[in-house]
């Protein structure tokens, strides 16, 4: 039975995702008017600071920005002065054939073999894109150093890796503007770009996480650099978003990664899907190269294949048809990391052995993680017999028995007759939070430590608006935090302003010391996760979230999870 997280969570937010990143969209709204108490830029050098097209090169070529140069064990480190107190490296990581692992570079290049320094980078190549945004030499990122930082300072360094269900996205995506972020936590704020979709997670010749082997050589690239920037490469923290943080929980499953960052925060990682089976990769695979039009043997009909033929064509094909190839696969990240026993060495979830860990981590969710999804494919009122086949439909029997006697999906509670707000609520602990709770309990009972959040204030992020849900006030959408994280909210609000503060002032606490309460603070003491309590802070209000159905004997227990009923 394809469960509804499979087939539902990320539907929506994937095809929000796609449109919002097509260059037929205007400048993200979010870079227009930060809301900072920075210095004032003109449209156009937000522009130059934005937009990576061929135009925007030329346009930035005539810009006045000062040229700095910083002496790296890879060569000449050239970049640009950001906004005041931060500079600005834009910079490729690594190279790769087409399908096959990557490789760290050996001298300092721009990206896209540009010559301009203000230059940002192309995307990967990714569907829905015009073709001139993307290139398949995409592994690069974008460094933001305070200028307080200097050879003998020994700053932390927070590496992001963006969301978009392993298919869309890059460095530049709406939000990810590092200089908020840098200049508050008196750190280094890396971005990075891997290799999505069918050129990162699907291959026709077997190779496997391409993509998060990218993000490896990502921190083998910072750890080598990073010195001649006043940082500490022994104090790298790994961050990311929805498959961003998926992303994260597979670095920590990755032996040969461990001494390449310290510490990790995870961000609404859909954890309920868990690592595909490399059994079910092998399907997969099988099924891409059926529909590409070249044997798998076959190198020069590959290579002759475009980014955009395989992105727009196969690769489209694979992600909206594979849960039906393969139902683990899930209609939101069918092409995702593998768990392969060799680079990755462990489920990470609760269908095997867990093993022994020590890094502290950050767990956080938004209180509506489901909210888009939910009210998006459903813009009407749901009454009780649509509820219930959707239930029974989408878990099983067994499970819909145990749901619908639940306190917190039962029927015969909604108000007005619409068990809208009962499904959001099922897809948000089933996907989200339950399964993160779980994580959590799992990682400290096997000696790491972890804390535990849930914003109950958020930045509606661009695209979150088409669904009029996500702007109801008290609500708080999927990719709503990411903007507080960085701190580039758009006009924001009190209440807004005091928690990008706050969190700014968290995270910097934690890159610094493992711990995300800042000596002497007003705030919260943020308590760490116990075996069974995960003591879940509330960003934005006070107190601890409620438990709800997120107990140890629901959710895993009396109902599995889609990783557990997939034996993934």
């Amino acid at each position: 039975m394809v469960a509804f997280s499979i087939i539902s969570a990320f539907s929506m937010l994937s095809s929000l995702l796609l449109a919002s990143l097509s260059h037929a969209s205007p400048v993200p709204r979010p870079f227009l008017n930060s809301g900072l108490s920075l210095p004032s830029l003109d449209s156009k050098s937000w522009f130059c600071r934005l937009v990576h097209t061929t135009l925007a090169e030329n346009l930035c070529l005539q810009e006045g920005s000062t040229a700095l140069s910083v002496n790296t064990p890879l060569g000449v480190a050239q970049g640009t002065a950001d906004v005041s107190g931060v500079n600005r490296f834009a910079v490729k990581y690594a190279s790769a054939e087409r399908w096959s692992p990557s490789s760290m570079v050996t001298a300092w290049a721009l990206p896209n073999g540009s010559t301009n320094v203000s230059a940002l980078p192309l995307m990967c190549p990714q569907p829905y894109v015009d073709n001139s945004t993307f290139t398949e030499d995409c592994l690069s990122m974008i460094l933001y150093v305070p200028t307080t930082s200097d050879e003998d300072s020994d700053v932390p360094t927070l590496m992001w890796i963006h969301g978009g269900s392993f298919m869309v996205g890059s460095a530049t995506n709406p939000g990810l503007d590092g200089s908020a972020l840098a200049l508050a936590t008196n750190s280094i704020v890396a971005v990075i770009q891997y290799r999505l979709g069918a050129l990162g997670f699907v291959a026709p010749n077997n190779q496997t996480n391409l993509g998060l082997k990218d993000a490896v050589n990502a921190l083998e690239f910072l750890t080598a650099v990073l010195p001649s920037f006043g940082g500490d490469p022994r104090k790298i923290t790994v961050a990311g978003q929805s498959s961003g943080a998926n992303m994260i929980r597979a670095l920590l499953a990755v032996p040969s990664a461990q001494s390449l960052f310290q510490s990790a925060i995870l961000q609404s990682d859909p954890m309920d899907y868990g690592f595909l089976s490399s059994s079910d990769q092998a399907q997969l695979e099988e099924y891409f190269v059926s529909n590409l039009g070249c044997a798998a043997t076959d190198s020069a009909c590959l290579n002759a294949l475009t980014a955009d033929t395989i992105v727009n064509g196969a690769g489209l094909w694979q992600f909206n048809s594979s849960v039906y190839v393969v139902p683990a696969a899930t209609q939101s990240e069918p092409m995702r990391v593998v768990n392969d026993g060799t680079f990755i060495t462990s489920t990470l979830d609760s269908t095997s052995p867990f093993p022994r860990v020590s890094k502290p981590i950050l767990l956080s969710n938004v209180v509506d993680e489901g909210g888009y999804t939910i009210y998006g494919s459903f813009p009407d009122p749901m009454p009780e017999a649509e509820y219930v086949a959707i239930i029974n439909g989408s878990f099983g029997e067994i499970r819909y028995e145990t749901l619908v006697s639940s306190q917190s999906y039962a029927v015969g509670t909604a108000q007005d007759d619409d068990y809208r707000p009962q499904l959001q609520v099922l897809a948000t602990d089933s996907v989200w939070r339950c399964a993160t709770w779980t994580f959590a309990r799992n990682w400290v009972s096997n000696g790491g430590t972890a804390y535990v959040g849930v914003y109950t204030v958020g930045a509606s992020y661009p695209g979150n608006a088409a669904v009029s849900f996500c702007t109801e006030p008290g609500v708080v959408c999927h990719q709503d935090d990411i903007e507080i994280v960085f701190g580039t909210a758009p006009n924001p609000t009190s209440a807004q302003s005091a928690l990008i503060t706050e969190m700014q002032a968290r995270y910097k606490s934690f890159l610094y010391s493992g711990n995300p309460n800042p000596d002497e603070s007003s705030y919260a003491n943020w308590q760490a996760a116990g075996n069974s309590d995960v003591n879940a802070i509330l960003f934005g209000s006070n107190g601890n979230a409620p438990i709800g159905a997120c107990t140890p004997s629901f959710w895993g227990q009396s109902v599995a999870y889609d990783y557990q009923v997939f034996d993934i």
